[in-house]
């Protein structure tokens, strides 16, 4: 899910209120970064409670670190309670809970969280922008390009969306209905342009960020109206109406990591 593009633009003084900034800054190595990367993916859930993390390999590719940079900073997150890892078949990364972590601990994930946004700020402010108007242009592409086989797709992935339970199982659905609407666009080269996009929004890309439980389930109703909008007007085949909805729609990312910075918490879809 994703916010008109332009929108979430901060002032200085809206920045600087957060405390992010106010911070002076230290030397950080790689492993320094990629942790506060990761940090910050847990803390806007891109990774949520339960999930998986991916595997070393992955995660060096899509961070283009090496694997000995993401295996410290892993081990820096399970210091740090916000994961543990499994052995054995069916193991991995897995991010665990944060209700149960101590109310300092969770200040300094937050304080991570809006240090590292706030820095990125002005590169995800235009990325995001970006990603709204190839949102539009997709879905437009969609509308004018969507077989019955899309629009029966689509359908089942709104339904599925709808039935999810909220968090993990919505945040999936959400992924798998947004892959679609690429899909009927027929345009490959556009697909690939706009996950490519997202990835430098999201290390979890195409899904998005979901945000933590305030507000998350407000988030997921408000996402659900606009899918049904989006759904209904590419199915229409009404395709200036699709794009205008899908590039307000993807502004729902943008708000959420504004909140983040702002320390207002938040969820998102």
């Amino acid at each position: 899910m994703r916010t008109q593009a332009g929108a979430g633009r901060m002032t200085t003084s809206e920045t600087t209120a957060s405390g992010a900034l106010d911070a002076p800054l230290e030397p950080t190595t790689r492993a320094d970064d990629i942790t506060d990367r990761l940090v910050t993916a847990i803390a806007t859930g891109e990774y949520l409670p339960g999930q998986r993390l991916p595997a070393e390999r992955e995660l060096a590719t899509s961070l283009r670190v090496g694997r000995m940079t993401v295996r410290q900073a892993l081990a820096r997150l399970v210091e740090q309670g916000l994961i543990e890892t499994q052995r054995g078949r069916g193991g991995g990364s897995f991010v665990l809970a944060q209700d149960s972590r101590p109310e300092q601990d969770a200040r300094s994930t937050s304080a991570v969280a809006q240090r590292t946004l706030a820095a990125r700020w002005s590169d995800l402010s235009d990325t995001s922008a970006a990603i709204g108007r190839l949102h539009g242009t997709v879905a437009e592409a969609a509308a004018e390009n969507r077989t019955d086989a899309d629009v029966a797709l689509l359908r089942d992935r709104l339904e599925a969306y709808r039935a999810a339970d909220s968090g993990l199982a919505s945040q999936k659905a959400d992924e798998l209905l947004h892959v679609a609407i690429a899909e009927a666009a027929h345009n490959a080269v556009l697909r690939d342009v706009l996950f490519e996009l997202e990835a430098r929004v999201s290390i979890a890309a195409p899904a998005h960020p979901w945000g933590g439980r305030d507000g998350m389930r407000e988030m997921e109703l408000r996402a659900l109206a606009e899918h049904e909008a989006i759904v209904d007007a590419i199915s229409a085949g009404r395709a200036r109406e699709a794009a205008a909805l899908a590039r307000a729609h993807v502004g729902i990312d943008l708000e959420l990591l504004e909140r983040v910075v702002r320390g207002s918490g938040g969820g998102g879809a």
